[in-house]
């Protein structure tokens, strides 16, 4: 299996907020052109931001509330905006070999054409927060890790590892080729509880998309299909609550 080549990056993102900009100077995994403050701020946030500015070597701009407002096209930046390279997406061969020739078991999150942008930015800090190996979501009928998703995941999304396939079928069988038992999250078909599924091996999660769920190959590819339990009168919940939920659930079987 050769490695994956390096996956192509945009030119000129604007990402916006505080938070999403300080995670984007800590990962440094993607090229950072200019960062632009507001002029008046002063506070400690903005002298973290000027100190990493100048540890990488990145040029930084006093702005006006009005350039930034410009800048963002009206977003909520807080006084703080970043010029950025496109997101780094990494190659799914990467991710097969590194759950090879890892001894920690692997966790990999695979999303079934989940299309907000908040979702996705919440599923990906989820995965930031229990150490995932890698999130994988497929190129077509998906959102990708945008300036809103990563806004939405308050900068998680840079310390992530992120997949973008062509058919996520298949990837989900190459998954199963190096030792991952697959569980989708579901209403319909033979389900378990998710607490009762075994999740302290190689396994990979995948959460379907709002509103539709799971699509029916990738439903019939799993190894399981694991339900959440829902006593009240709503029938489901949202794919960033339901894929934590399943997330942490792995992380607590371990840490046992």
């Amino acid at each position: 299996m050769k490695p994956s080549k390096p996956a192509s990056i945009s030119r000129g993102e604007c990402l916006y907020g505080r938070r999403p900009v300080v995670e984007v100077l800590r990962a440094q995994r993607r090229a950072v052109h200019e960062l632009l403050i507001l002029e008046t701020l002063r506070d400690a946030d903005v002298y973290e931001l000027r100190e990493l500015a100048h540890e990488l070597r990145v040029p930084v701009r006093a702005s006006s509330a009005k350039d930034l407002d410009n800048f963002t096209q009206g977003g909520h930046h807080q006084g703080v905006a970043a010029l950025c390279g496109g997101y780094p997406y990494t190659g799914i061969n990467d991710i097969l070999i590194g759950i090879k020739k890892s001894e920690t078991p692997a966790l990999v999150l695979l999303l079934d054409c989940v299309e907000d942008p908040q979702n996705l930015g919440s599923l990906l800090r989820s995965a930031a927060a229990v150490d995932a190996t890698a999130v994988l979501i497929p190129e077509d009928r998906a959102v990708g890790v945008t300036p809103a998703a990563v806004r939405a995941s308050a900068g998680a999304s840079e310390h992530c590892r992120v997949a973008r396939v062509t058919n996520l079928v298949r990837t989900m069988k190459e998954l199963q080729e190096v030792g991952l038992w697959i569980t989708g999250l579901d209403t319909e078909g033979e389900t378990r509880p998710y607490t009762k599924i075994d999740m302290t091996g190689p396994i990979g999660l995948v959460v379907g998309s709002e509103g539709h769920g799971l699509r029916r190959l990738v439903h019939e590819s799993c190894d399981f299909i694991a339900t959440i339990p829902m006593p009240g009168p709503i029938a489901s919940l949202n794919a960033g609550v339901a894929g934590a939920l399943c997330l942490y659930e792995a992380l607590r079987q371990r840490a046992r």
